[in-house]
């Protein structure tokens, strides 16, 4: 009887043996970054004749020649290389970039060069020649469709396109990442409210569209706002929300509100108070950890690192790029956001 049972146990375990490489690649996770930042004003030392680009020429106020262009884009590649951590985020998405030249620059020309990167960018109409753009790792997300929504303001001056990449994961989920710059608050913040009211509006009719299309999409929603988690445009007319106790799958969830009101945090101060302008937005079929792709509340951060940041009157601030038109060889006036992202089941 003893032998038997010795025996049936070494049976046992000589299986699990065999099977367990197999249950450990089915339950294997891999934690990803995605990261958001608006660089402030990185132009490159061209006229541009069809843009309103004459201050960030070396005649212009600005002064901007190739030493200042140059430090800058290295320092935006140290912010991007500290905000992506220990790994190499495989997203990035940046607004106020001037055009591909800027793109390749970075990307191609810094410490970023070794990752591999490649990117989605059209010029958008805005008059000053800003524009949105993503940065991808190809090995990680591969692109199957773009698009670059615009934002019907009549009457008013054309702004930013709203970017939308739709890309496979290395799981086979498919992930949908939208790229926001909407328009600025400057002539007041009531005053140009509507301009933001018809952004949000703009991006609620894509995501009701993939929400249409496929049955359970994955949505990201990134980028700079002009406008807070509690203001209309975002909470009303986009209907991002804080994330409840029950997730609805096809709502969307405003992951950074849970950054409004706490003082000493935010991603760019103005008048001496933080606030929270930069954001991940998610659908809640990414908030579902029973699925093979989902992030959570707490996976959403503001890198704070110190070297992005100065003293000032209040605390900290960012250490921004630009004092009026004087370079003062920082970084941006906003701080970059990132968020990580699970992936299970892809051997």
């Amino acid at each position: 009887m003893i032998a038997s049972h010795i025996f049936r146990h070494t049976i046992l375990w000589a299986s699990l043996l065999i099977t367990s490489p197999a249950l450990l690649a089915a339950e294997k996770e891999e934690c990803v970054r995605i990261v958001s930042y608006n660089v402030e004003n990185l132009f490159d030392t061209e006229n541009d004749p069809l843009t309103d680009d004459d201050a960030f020429t070396p005649e212009g106020d600005h002064q901007w020649i190739e030493k200042k262009y140059k430090n800058k884009v290295n320092n935006l590649s140290r912010a991007i290389t500290a905000a992506g951590g220990w790994e190499t985020p495989i997203l990035i998405g940046l607004c106020e970039i001037e055009n591909e030249r800027v793109l390749n620059d970075l990307f191609h020309h810094t410490q970023l060069r070794m990752h591999g990167y490649q990117f989605v960018h059209k010029d958008s109409p805005d008059l000053r020649g800003v524009d949105v753009a993503l940065a991808y790792l190809p090995e990680k997300f591969k692109v199957f469709n773009t698009q670059f929504l615009k934002v019907e303001i009549v009457g008013d001056k054309p702004t930013r396109d709203i970017l939308l990449a739709s890309g496979i994961l290395p799981n086979k989920d498919t992930l949908h990442v939208f790229v926001n710059h909407w328009p600025s608050r400057y002539g007041g913040e009531l005053e140009s409210e509507h301009k933001r009211i018809k952004a949000a509006q703009t991006l609620r009719q894509a995501t009701d569209s993939l929400m249409r299309i496929y049955r359970a999409p994955k949505i990201i929603i990134m980028g700079d706002f002009n406008d807070y988690p509690y203001n209309s445009s975002i909470k009303e007319h986009l209907g991002a929300t804080q994330p409840p106790k029950n997730i609805v799958g096809k709502q969307l969830y405003n992951l950074s509100s849970q950054f409004v009101g706490l003082g000493d945090m935010g991603t760019h101060k103005f008048g001496g108070e933080w606030g929270v302008l930069d954001q991940f937005i998610v659908s809640g079929t990414l908030l579902n950890n029973k699925g093979k792709t989902y992030t959570s509340l707490d996976k959403v951060k503001i890198c704070q690192e110190d070297f992005l940041l100065k003293d000032d009157k209040t605390g900290k601030a960012p250490k921004r790029a630009f004092r009026g038109t004087f370079y003062a060889y920082g970084y941006s006036d906003h701080l970059p956001i990132y968020l990580d992202i699970i992936l299970k089941n892809h051997e």
